[in-house]
């Protein structure tokens, strides 16, 4: 499902027009976004939570040289789902 679809989803379960559910769904995303930029957890009871993981730096290697390359330490996004999504 990409965003448009999500957004005429959105529209025909909360019976409102598109433009309603697009700057809903918008103003969700900015939110949850500007959360996680301040590395805060997101958590929606019966859906699931996002948070930031650090990664550590690392050692590597180029696969087509072997030549071994240090990775910087990064961070990415994290979402664990609710059990109760599962079901």
């Amino acid at each position: 499902m990409n965003k448009t679809e999500l957004i005429n989803e959105i529209a025909a379960k909360a019976a409102c027009n598109k433009g309603v559910a697009k700057a809903t769904l918008e103003a969700t995303l900015e939110a949850i976004s500007e959360a996680l930029a301040k590395e805060d957890k997101v958590a929606l009871i019966g859906f699931g939570t996002f948070s930031v993981v650090e990664h550590a730096a690392r050692t590597g290697f180029n696969p087509s040289t072997k030549e071994k390359i240090e990775i910087p330490a990064r961070k990415s996004i994290k979402f664990k789902p609710s059990a109760e999504l599962g079901k």
